[in-house]
């Protein structure tokens, strides 16, 4: 008898536990996807409100808010099946969070397995921004970051600039056969650098163009980058993979649970009926079922 209160104690402390944490995990994500999406339509209103690109390329604030809706209606589908004990709520979430893990580990797989073809996609789309550098306030706030971090000029290397009808060589203007100032090359931190460092440098050889100038593209830069920090590459791909291999598998132990309490139930209902059918036998005052 004391082993079977332990049990449904253990069980029953068990539940209690797991919904809890699946509670939690759901309403931290959704709140966090409340908060992508929130920011992502900010962006994009202001992004139309001056009237910048208007094809989505790259666009930062397209990527929040789609990333913000799939995570507020997964996250939110986790906290009503918590809350409700809904098995048919419980297995969306957890299928969802599950076919999202595959295809981001198929994603990396794949960009890895055909990685040449991976690297001209990535250069295309780059040269694609490029064209539209001086209209896109986002993706030329990206790519600044990125040329002055990475200590790199384009997508495949510096010659990419000439796709931009400002720096197209031959050309008119200030800043024809050059390149942005991002892409000079500079000796000490918060140097102050001259707007037209890289005037002419798309006419000089690739030698000469590296004295003043980074040649080699953003594309390469960045891969050589992540083969320097593999551990940060590491710790980043851990935090994106654990929380949602964490949520799977509480997903899972919580339905499990959800999926024993309704078959006790079941088991303990049928038990009563049988109980009063043999009582109603024994006292004829009692309606026989």
């Amino acid at each position: 008898m004391s082993d079977d209160s332990g049990s449904r104690h253990c069980k029953r402390f068990s539940y209690t536990l797991l919904k809890f944490l699946l509670f939690s995990y759901a309403c931290i994500f959704w709140l966090i996807g409340s908060f992508i999406l929130a920011t992502g339509i900010y962006a994009e209103v202001e992004r139309l409100r001056f009237k910048t690109l208007d094809g989505l390329f790259l666009a930062p604030s397209i990527i929040l808010i789609l990333l913000g809706i799939v995570m507020f209606i997964v996250s939110l589908i986790g906290v009503l099946g918590s809350l409700r004990d809904n098995l048919t709520l419980l297995n969306v979430f957890m299928y969802t969070l599950t076919i999202c893990l595959i295809l981001e580990l198929l994603g990396g797989i794949l960009g890895l397995a055909f990685r040449n073809k991976t690297v001209e996609l990535v250069n295309k789309n780059i040269r694609k921004g490029i064209v539209n550098y001086y209209d896109d306030l986002d993706f030329k706030n990206i790519m600044d970051f990125v040329q002055k971090r990475f200590k790199c000029c384009g997508g495949e290397d510096f010659q990419d600039w000439k796709v931009n009808m400002y720096h197209k060589c031959p050309g008119l203007g200030p800043l024809a056969c050059g390149v942005p100032y991002t892409c000079c090359i500079t000796t000490k931190p918060n140097e102050v650098v001259n707007t037209l460092c890289g005037h002419s440098m798309l006419n000089k050889t690739r030698s000469d163009a590296m004295e003043v100038i980074y040649v080699r593209g953003c594309t390469y830069a960045f891969l050589h980058w992540m083969e320097d920090n593999y551990t940060k590459m590491a710790i980043l791909l851990l935090v994106i993979f654990l929380p949602q291999f964490f949520g799977v598998i509480i997903t899972w132990l919580y339905k499990t649970r959800v999926e024993d309490a309704i078959i006790e139930f079941e088991q303990l209902t049928e038990w009563q009926e049988v109980k009063r059918g043999r009582v109603s036998k024994w006292f004829k005052c009692m309606p026989n079922k």
